[in-house]
């Protein structure tokens, strides 16, 4: 019996779910897809092209916010939750949902959603967003580097446009960003790797990513988004953990899971964190998943020209899907601006226009620093008013990127970077070495 399925996401790992476990399977019938988290992603059709002879018209992509009439107007028998850094409470909550609308709920395994390679893959997750997966992704980049190894960085999706035009993104100079008109959120995580050499691939189509990686690279190494877990098996499994979140590592789906599967576990922000909070989320690693090598890391907050934010009114612009679905109240920026004195940290809200004022009121939790939001070009714009109509003297931006390069600011600014570093021993260059010669042991021997 056909099951009419509708599959819950966010433009990413639902897609990758579709593709691996749906598409051209005669079992289920993908009525349609529900999306959340990320704005103006809905009321799309993830097109033909990409769902095969199956849907020769596409699905659908409706808002989450109609699930459950949706269930019950096209007679839906499963339902498959698929996106990150959501509490287990709330996941629980959509399936009690769906179950009393009357469909069944389902968790993937991540086994069965991941592809096998044949190039070694790294893979570098989170137990949830804004851990600092990013720095630890470069950190490894350079590790591999001075070893001779040609790398290539396979990025967690990110399709919030045309998706016939995002099949398979290979980034490798600026001009590729406009190219594929990145979002803000895109170029946060592509630039500051393509600024080094690296190559960067993302898309939605991951088996035809992988097969492109693997011609360019020696190494692949998988750069997770949010706390999802890896689209590849890994030979070796990295997993970012904060400590100013203690107990996070437990509370979220699917960053437990990328917890239970650590090769390599890392607490990163030791710097900022307190040392019951370190030693919490140490308790946590040992108790769950004691196979895992452990690593103390530090978040080094560089800024340049810091003598100028002393004394200032300041406004801080930090990285926006730490801030809105990380949950978290501040990142870099404003640590960097307390640390060198700044006068006050002016509140954002007061300022915020339209989409950027949108998104204030539905995380209510953001109150001292202004996420960069800018998931279309309207969206940059209003971030761009946002800052603008600030009243400060220095707007200091804690953004991967060079924001200046995309929008006009007409306050001073300063830039704040973040990236990994060592606390001691063991470092993760000897334990990811390690990791990979053993992997390369087994092979000879297999």
């Amino acid at each position: 019996m056909v099951k009419k399925t509708i599959i819950m996401g966010a433009a990413g790992r639902d897609f990758h779910n579709f593709l691996t476990c749906f598409k051209d399977n005669p079992s289920y019938e993908v009525v349609g897809f529900t999306a959340a988290q990320i704005p103006s992603i809905d009321n799309r059709r993830f097109p033909p092209e990409l769902a095969g002879g199956l849907y020769p018209e596409g699905i659908e992509i409706f808002p989450e916010a109609d699930l459950s009439a949706l269930i019950k107007k096209l007679d839906v028998d499963l339902v498959v939750f698929s996106y990150s850094d959501v509490a287990h409470i709330e996941v629980m909550h959509n399936a009690s949902m769906v179950q009393a609308a009357g469909a069944d709920f389902l968790l993937i395994g991540a086994e069965k959603t991941m592809l096998a390679a044949t190039k070694p893959v790294v893979s570098v997750c989170g137990i949830r967003t804004g851990c600092g997966k990013s720095p630890t992704t470069r950190r490894v980049c350079r590790i591999l580097e001075s070893y001779d190894k040609k790398i290539v960085v396979v990025r967690h999706p990110m399709p919030y446009g045309d998706l016939r035009n995002q099949v398979v993104q290979r980034f490798a100079e600026r001009d590729d960003f406009s190219r594929h008109n990145c979002t803000i959120e895109e170029l946060e995580e592509y630039e500051p790797l393509v600024e080094r050499g690296i190559i960067v691939y993302a898309g939605i189509d991951y088996a035809e990513i992988l097969r492109r990686a693997e011609k360019e690279a020696d190494v692949v190494i998988w750069d997770g988004g949010n706390n999802d877990t890896p689209f590849y098996r890994p030979d070796v499994h990295i997993v970012l953990f904060d400590p100013l979140r203690p107990g996070h590592e437990r509370l979220f789906h699917p960053g437990e899971t990328n917890m239970l599967m650590a090769d390599i576990a890392i607490i990163n922000k030791v710097n900022s964190a307190s040392p019951d909070q370190v030693q919490e989320v140490e308790n946590n690693i040992g108790r769950y998943v004691p196979k895992a090598e452990l690593i103390l890391a530090d978040s080094q907050i560089l800024i340049n020209e810091p003598e100028r934010i002393r004394g200032k009114r300041v406004l801080v612009v930090e990285d926006g899907p730490t801030l809105t679905h990380g949950e978290m109240a501040y990142g870099a920026g404003y640590l960097a601006a307390m640390n060198c004195g700044a006068a006050e940290i002016i509140d954002p809200r007061p300022f915020a226009v339209r989409s950027i004022a949108t998104t204030l009121e539905k995380y209510p939790h953001i109150t001292k620093v202004l996420p960069a939001m800018g998931y279309g070009a309207e969206q940059v714009h209003d971030l761009e008013a946002s800052i603008n109509r600030s009243e400060c003297d220095l707007v200091v931006l804690a953004t991967p990127i060079h924001l200046t390069r995309l929008i006009n600011i007409h306050r001073p600014t300063v830039r704040v970077r973040y990236e990994y570093q060592d606390r001691g021993k063991p470092d993760l260059e000897s334990v990811l070495m390690k990791r990979l010669s053993d992997v390369a042991n087994r092979s000879k021997h297999s």
